[in-house]
């Protein structure tokens, strides 16, 4: 179908209703408007209607009628995806106000980038003995990433940087901390027992680095540029700690560069193993971040309040 021109965002908001996105959802789970209307409890001519109404709102045909029922197409697929989202926000909202009404408990959901995990885990198992009823979702993500959900509202904090945006005056940065990073390895790898590595000799291996412009990727960057050594070539690029760690068990001959308190928590699991560098290797500082002028719910003043609380020398990043 042809697409001349979609709805407004009033025209949107004035004419969907939340039943009719919850019809998007049981169309897709039921994959018949018959038994979708059972789920959604209206009749079939009642669904049929709601059907024409949504597809009316967006301007646009969202389903493929075919003799095994509905199919949706790609902008099907694309409201079909928000309308889940939009269900889901507003379970999460019930779930917090429930919170706020019993004066515990509610609902909090973090970001955090690889390295301030064990940061954030500490001070989470120690919010939730006070609160034990409190429901926490954690995002783990690059710091761009963490910062769009901010500005976008599905994140309450992130433990990340602000130095990757365009516009970092936008952000409060309740806290900062310091960031040793150290060199893994598999614990077979040549040189997982030589004292005082140079970074010249592990420049002989392959690497696994942060993808382009990542703070960690810069670190090691510049650490190359200023013992004037060619970057390594044909590096392993991934965000993941999990692909990062599968990959350095997986070929002993492979390094990378890890945050320092994650790199010593796999390395004391027998995991990786921390080699002995010769250079000490620092990023530049992450923080708790927040909106600028968007206040902080209850459930995220108190995870602020056991994030300050963290011991300074227990503290490393990624």
């Amino acid at each position: 179908m042809v697409i001349t021109m979609l709805a407004s965002l009033p025209a949107l908001v004035s004419r969907l209703r939340l039943k009719q996105l919850r019809l998007l959802i049981a169309l897709d789970e039921q994959g018949s408007l018959h038994k979708a209307a059972d789920v959604v409890a209206i009749s079939q001519p009642g669904a049929t209607k709601a059907l024409n109404e949504i597809e009316s709102a967006f301007g646009t045909r969202l389903f493929t009628r075919t003799s095994q029922g509905l199919e949706a197409n790609d902008l099907g697929r694309c409201a079909i995806r928000y309308a889940r989202l939009i269900h889901s926000d507003l379970a999460h909202l019930r779930e917090e106000m429930l919170g706020i009404l019993q004066g515990q408990g509610g609902r909090l959901v973090v970001g955090v980038i690889m390295g301030a995990v064990p940061h954030l885990t500490r001070a989470l198992s120690r919010l939730r003995a006070r609160q034990p009823e409190l429901s926490v979702e954690i995002v783990e993500d690059t710091s761009a990433r963490l910062l769009s959900l901010i500005d976008q509202g599905r994140v309450d904090l992130a433990i990340c940087r602000t130095s990757v945006s365009r516009r970092p005056d936008d952000y409060d940065c309740l806290s900062l901390h310091d960031e040793q990073l150290k060199v893994v390895a598999n614990p077979a790898h040549p040189l997982a027992n030589t004292p005082g590595l140079s970074l010249e000799q592990l420049a002989a291996y392959s690497w696994v680095v942060f993808p382009a412009n990542m703070p960690m990727r810069l670190v090691l960057e510049r650490a190359f540029s200023d013992a004037e050594l060619e970057f390594p070539r044909y590096p392993l690029e991934t965000a993941s700690t999990f692909a990062t760690l599968m990959l350095l068990q997986e070929d002993p001959n492979l390094v990378a560069l890890m945050p320092r308190e994650t790199a010593q928590s796999a390395a004391r699991a027998g995991q990786l193993a921390c080699l002995d560098t010769a250079q000490v290797l620092r990023s530049e500082p992450y923080g708790v971040i927040s909106r600028r002028g968007s206040p902080l719910s209850a459930p995220a003043r108190l995870l602020l309040e056991e994030l300050r609380d963290e011991p300074a020398e227990g503290l490393s990043g990624g």
